[in-house]
């Protein structure tokens, strides 16, 4: 384990924005969880990649950055091969790498920045594929009760950008491993017109698992500014749920709006568009602002602070909800102590 005292951790979020803890220890594997010192809620903090979080304060006690690596297929059959990878692992390389072994599956999810833990506690999706159609299962360290513990698929209450880790009980289990089961056999999956407006440019009729991945690749690098030049955690808000009643409501008044069903009682509607229909795409405070590629994204445009930044959010928040009289959820972690 790797123990830094008083670490600066700009460089430890996409955001860039200046923060820093009273210590930061960094596991390097399952046997350094034996040493860590209690878990305090109220002052520490579980770090993975630093792609989806805000720190809109300093952590007055100790970061926990995870960096458990590893991965390897540990079960295949005719259709099927079953990948573990360590929570410390790079989400795209990860993407790749499964890829290169001729597993499919992923392929949707390419580029998405972050680490394997933290895939499914946002439940992460792109492109009309949700990690929930392949995580099988996550392998975790109860830091209440100084414990393993595995959660079958069922057990992780995965939902749209949400999961148990999220909101039943967060801040309780460190992600360690997670199990994924993945095609040997591919079938495209390109319900999102966009991929398939993409493939259709470069004439692809019948793409590879890799095909795709360039393909996603290519989107996400055409429509979402690069956090090394525009800090930035990818998109700001989800898009809201709605039910049948209120998003036939909605869409009487503002028939231009993109929505898409979910199931038979509940859409999804593009926050994007609404902020968009607000007039704050481009908007800028300051260094915090909007991209002017995508409303969805909030950029730091030099040296925002996390707490400039929030007050942004809060800004869209209120001015959508004035307008649709939604309130659209953040999907970074806001970082927020008393200190």
């Amino acid at each position: 384990m790797k123990v830094s005292k008083k670490p600066a951790l700009k460089s430890f979020n996409t955001f860039g924005v200046e923060a820093s803890a009273g210590l930061m220890l960094t596991l390097e594997n399952e046997e350094d969880l034996l040493s860590l010192p209690p878990f305090d809620p109220g002052s520490d903090f579980i770090l993975g990649g630093g792609s989806n979080v805000l720190f809109a304060t300093d952590i007055p006690g100790t970061v926990i950055q995870n960096r458990i690596s590893g991965r390897e297929i540990v079960k295949t059959t005719d259709q099927h091969a079953w990948v573990e990878a360590g929570a410390g692992e790079n989400w795209h390389e990860l993407v790749r790498w499964t890829l290169k072994h001729g597993l499919s599956g992923l392929e949707n999810l390419s580029l998405i920045p972050g680490l394997a833990g933290a895939a499914p506690i946002q439940n992460i999706g792109a492109y009309g594929v949700e990690l929930a159609a392949v995580l099988e299962s996550v392998a975790a360290w109860d830091l209440s009760r100084s414990s393993w513990k595995t959660f079958s698929h069922q057990d992780c209450a995965l939902a749209y950008r949400d999961s148990r880790f999220k909101t039943a009980e967060p801040d309780r289990f460190l992600i360690t491993s997670i199990r994924l089961r993945l095609d040997r056999r591919f079938t495209p999956q390109l319900e999102y017109a966009g991929l398939r407006e993409e493939l259709s440019r470069i004439n692809i009729r019948q793409a590879t698992a890799l095909e795709i991945s360039d393909a996603v690749v290519r989107l996400r690098q055409r429509k979402l500014p690069n956090p090394a030049t525009s800090g930035n955690a990818g998109s700001f808000f989800k898009n809201p749920v709605l039910d049948r009643d209120e998003s036939q409501a909605l869409l009487a008044r503002y028939p231009g709006l993109p929505a898409w069903p979910l199931n038979e009682e509940t859409i999804k509607a593009s926050a994007a568009w609404m902020i968009e229909h607000c007039g704050l795409k481009g908007h800028r405070t300051g260094d915090a602002g909007i991209s002017d590629r995508h409303a969805l994204v909030i950029v730091n445009h030099g040296s925002a602070t996390g707490g400039e930044i929030l007050q942004l959010a809060r800004k869209v928040q209120s001015t959508v909800h004035d307008t649709f009289g939604i309130t659209l959820e953040p999907e970074p972690r806001i970082v927020e102590f008393s200190v």
